[in-house]
């Protein structure tokens, strides 16, 4: 039986939602639904029931949001720039990280271990919750909460816009530079088959021999995530110079 099942009050999920989003819910029992990874799925009427429906469509509510937000803050921009700025904000890395500043991370329901073997569970619930709430609560109630909850108050938008992210493309420099032939290579792709989202596993080679790889919902963020990871590394070992810097 779940926590959430077991406590009639919901006391803990109600305080998050008073102290951190600001509102209550009126429907709890869908935010409970955010709160259950797939590892601690119940069946109802044959069905399994857990967050990934609500993942899939709070994926696509958050997408929207930060597009007009930041559309609307940067009104000179160009597309390549605000499309960035979406990838970054919207990425797995980010969100986990998101959920752990909410204090979100502990209120999952997940199978004890699980959170090792599944590194994004923090970010699907955020989204998760998203849906939860375009459902409770409706589109503009829920813009309402992204912008002033989150994107003003948990996410740095303009370091965000500072931070590098590029790391694909130095990677690639520092090949050539150093002249060594570094690729980005798909290894596995699957669908989900609960919200029918596609995943991608992407590993970085250089000179053929296999570095880091990284999993996303993108070929463009798994190359970009994958290439963070080798550069780091490289970087940690001594293989890129500190101060070494890539045009």
């Amino acid at each position: 039986m779940s926590f959430f099942r077991k406590r009639e009050d919901h006391y803990e999920l109600r305080l998050f939602f008073r102290n951190v989003l600001g509102y209550s819910p009126r429907n709890i029992d869908l935010y409970t639904i955010a709160f259950t990874h797939r590892s601690q799925s119940s069946v109802q009427q044959g069905h399994r029931v857990n967050n990934e429906r609500l993942e899939y469509l709070g994926d696509a509510v958050l997408g929207a949001i930060v597009a007009e937000f930041l559309y609307k803050k940067y009104p000179l921009r160009e597309e390549g720039f605000l499309t960035e700025m979406r990838s970054k904000i919207v990425s797995r890395k980010s969100l986990g990280e998101l959920a752990n500043k909410m204090g979100m991370t502990t209120l999952i329901e997940h199978q004890p271990g699980v959170d090792g073997s599944f590194k994004s569970i923090g970010g699907d619930a955020v989204e998760a919750l998203i849906g939860a709430i375009y459902l409770d609560k409706g589109f503009r109630f829920t813009r309402k909460i992204i912008v002033k909850r989150l994107l003003c108050t948990y996410i740095d938008v303009d370091s965000v816009a500072q931070t590098d992210w590029n790391y694909k493309s130095k990677l690639i420099d520092w090949g050539q530079k150093h002249h060594k032939k570094v690729t980005f290579e798909i290894v596995h792709s699957s669908t989900q088959k609960h919200t029918g989202r596609r995943e991608y596993v992407c590993q970085v080679n250089i000179d053929g021999k296999p570095q880091q790889s990284a999993v996303e919902y993108t070929i463009k963020a798994a190359e970009q995530l994958a290439a963070e990871k080798t550069y780091k590394e490289m970087k940690e070992q001594g293989q890129i110079a500190a101060t070494e810097t890539i045009s």
